[in-house]
This record gives structure tokens, C-alpha cells and sequence, in this order.
């Protein structure tokens, strides 16, 4: 089965809650008014797309309609699904840490598939013919270097780890003369995975900063915060947090398989402006792929490569309420 396959299958829960909720609206009105642009609202919010992204959805729709002439809620679906797309745009989706000499910072809390990430991203890298190294700067949590080890041998790529409750800026310093003695390309550092003491983070990050600035002077640098979809709103303010912490880049979204809460992509990226460059959507060492906005808008209401509806009620009309 292909990426595709899988991210559709693993967006059936969010379908049913999102998609399933439209499809009675649309094709159960009689009229586009109030009522029919507020059940439509009410879908969205309830599926996590968040309110702020919401509102500005629904008013380029109301905006369209009234400037169209729109009386089909078969059109107004079609615009709907374009304007969830939009929303999901950014300034800047490129990967340009796959180009040249970089670091990566991998963040989150702990509990949200953040290591896993780590051994996952180390090999989709190393897939492209990269010389990656991990830094295991994740020295609190028990187990944390050992769970990374393992991913480290799934992905074949080397580790530098350091002993439990050591200062994190010691694994960098080791990680940083292991990359400039192996000639490596891309340096991921796992970092540690607490927000309890924002002062603490941003002290903590900007001494490795400091480090990689002195020691791998041109190093492109990447920070990437890992999100559980299955947190729904909290995966937002989870991303505002680390966000006054430190300069978010790019954002992985994981255990997008089963989750009913999938709508939360289309709120993180509209409202904070910073793109999700992976998804995760199983456990496996080929479950982490580059998001693409179009298609997984198309795994989530099931539609061709052509963008056409593959559900069963296309045709059925309303009408306009004058």
C-alpha cells in the first residue's frame, strides 16, 4: 500500500467527523442562508480546524457566493474544499536542510512520537544519500538514549549519546567533532522533551546554539516541533508554546492514522504560518513522509488526482434563499 493509500486510510476517523458532517449539510439544505453556512462552521470548529481558521474560510465562501451568484451547495462544497486548501499555504515549504550542511533541532513534549520522528527523518535522509549523525541531547527522560539507540540501528545511521541527567551542551560538543571528523552532512539533534520552564528551554537551546555556532560555522539551521494530531487543540498551543521558545521552522505531525482529530493540520498552519513538512501516519521505519497540503486535503475527502468528489451524492443541488 502506498503513502497515499495509508494517509487516506488513516484519515477515515477525521473523515466521518469532518467530511461526514459536511456531506449532511450540503447535501440535506435546501437553501444557502444562516443556518446553512452555520451548521457549516460549527462541522469545522467541532473538527478541529480551529476557529480562527474557521472564520477565514468562512468568510472567503460567504464573499464567493454573494460575488458568484452561487444557488448549487454542490458549487459551495467545491469552494470549500479550495478554501481549506488555501488555508493551508505557506510563505516558505522548502527543504533546504536537504541542500546543504545543517542542523536539525527536533522539539516537543515528551509522550508525542518526537524520538521516533528523529530515527524516522535520519532515515528518509540517509535514503537521499546523505551522511547523517544523530546527537542524542535528550539526557532526562529514562530510556530516552535506548530508544533512540534502536532507531539509530534501524535507520544505520551513527549516534552520539551521552550518560543520563548529563548536560545536554556535552552531547552537542561530542556530536559536533564526531560531524566534522566524519565529514557529515546533516546533524539531528534530539532535544529534550519538556516545556514546564520556558526560561530553561530557551537557556538550554541557546547553549547548544552557541556551540554550533562556534563549532559548524555555515551550517544551515533547521528547528522542528513534533505535534501528536491526537491532541487536537492542545498539538496548537503546544506549538505557540515551543514557538516563544525557540524559532519554529517546520513542524511533524504524527499518528495521523486513527486519529479523528486530523482537521488540527489545516489550524496549525493557517493560524502560526509555519508549514508541516512531515507526516507520520504508523509506526514503521516508511510511515514518515513530506507533507503535501493537496493531498492529503484530497486523502480527506477522498478525491482523485483530478480533484473531482468520489463520494456518492454528487449533482444533488440546493438552492439560494433570496
Amino acid at each position: 500500500m502506498g503513502f497515499f493509500d495509508r494517509l487516506k486510510n488513516g484519515l477515515a476517523k477525521t473523515r466521518d467527523n469532518i467530511v461526514g458532517g459536511l456531506d449532511s449539510v450540503f447535501y440535506g439544505a435546501t437553501d444557502i442562508d444562516e443556518d446553512f453556512y452555520d451548521s457549516i462552521e460549527e462541522t469545522l470548529i467541532l473538527g478541529d480546524i480551529g476557529v480562527n481558521a474557521t472564520s477565514r474560510i468562512m468568510d472567503k465562501l460567504r464573499e464567493q457566493v454573494k460575488e458568484e451568484h452561487i444557488r448549487e451547495t454542490a458549487r459551495c462544497k467545491e469552494l470549500l474544499i479550495s478554501n481549506i486548501r488555501e488555508q493551508m499555504k505557506t510563505d516558505e515549504t522548502s527543504y533546504r536542510f536537504e541542500q546543504e550542511k545543517s542542523v536539525i533541532f527536533v522539539i516537543g513534549v515528551n509522550g508525542v512520537g518526537k524520538t521516533t520522528s528523529v530515527g524516522k527523518l535520519a532515515g528518509l535522509l540517509k535514503a537521499q544519500g546523505k551522511k547523517v549523525l544523530i546527537a542524542a541531547a535528550d539526557t532526562y527522560r529514562a530510556a530516552a538514549t535506548e530508544q533512540l539507540n534502536e532507531w539509530a540501528r534501524r535507520a544505520d545511521v551513527p549516534i552520539i549519546t551521552g550518560k543520563e541527567g548529563a548536560d545536554p551542551a556535552s552531547v552537542i560538543y561530542d556530536a559536533v567533532n564526531a560531524a566534522k571528523g566524519r565529514g557529515i552532512d546533516i546533524l539531528i539533534v534530539d532535544t529534550a522533551g519538556r516545556l514546564h520552564n520556558k526560561k530553561n528551554l530557551m537557556e538550554e537551546l541557546a547553549k547548544m546554539n552557541r556551540i554550533l555556532d562556534k563549532e559548524l560555522q555555515g551550517f544551515y539551521r533547521e528547528n522542528l516541533i513534533v505535534l501528536d494530531s491526537t491532541t487536537g487543540q492542545n498539538a496548537l498551543a503546544q506549538a505557540r508554546e515551543f514557538g516563544d521558545a525557540a524559532d519554529l521552522t517546520g513542524i511533524i505531525l504524527t499518528k495521523m492514522d486513527g486519529t479523528a482529530k486530523g482537521g488540527i493540520a489545516v489550524a496549525i498552519v493557517s493560524e502560526l504560518n509555519i508549514p508541516v513538512k512531515y507526516i507520520g501516519v504508523g509506526e514503521t521505519m516508511e510511515d514518515l513522509e513530506k507533507f503535501k497540503p493537496d493531498e492529503f486535503v484530497d486523502a480527506l475527502f477522498q478525491l482523485d488526482t483530478t480533484g473531482e468528489d468520489n463520494g456518492e451524492n454528487n449533482g444533488q443541488e440546493g438552492t439560494l434563499n433570496t
